[in-house]
């Protein structure tokens, strides 16, 4: 009997486990807190290792100063 309930309460922990795994899960993206500051740092070094013209730097300074404001 004792042998019984240890496989019943086996097979019940199993069934849990499978329907967790089955569940439907999102991942959600981390949230990042950048500083405007670290941004416009972060801008700079794009701009000073060519990754983006001098054109686009000026635009996306001016749009992340626009945004504090």
């Amino acid at each position: 009997m004792a042998r019984f309930m240890a496989s019943g309460a086996a097979v019940v922990a199993l069934c849990a486990l499978a329907a967790c795994s089955s569940a439907r899960t999102e991942v959600m993206p981390p949230t990042v807190n950048v500083s405007i500051g670290q941004q416009l740092i972060d801008l700079k070094k794009a701009r000073d290792s060519g990754a983006m013209s001098q054109k686009e730097y000026e635009q996306q300074t001016r749009k992340l100063i626009d945004s504090v404001q």
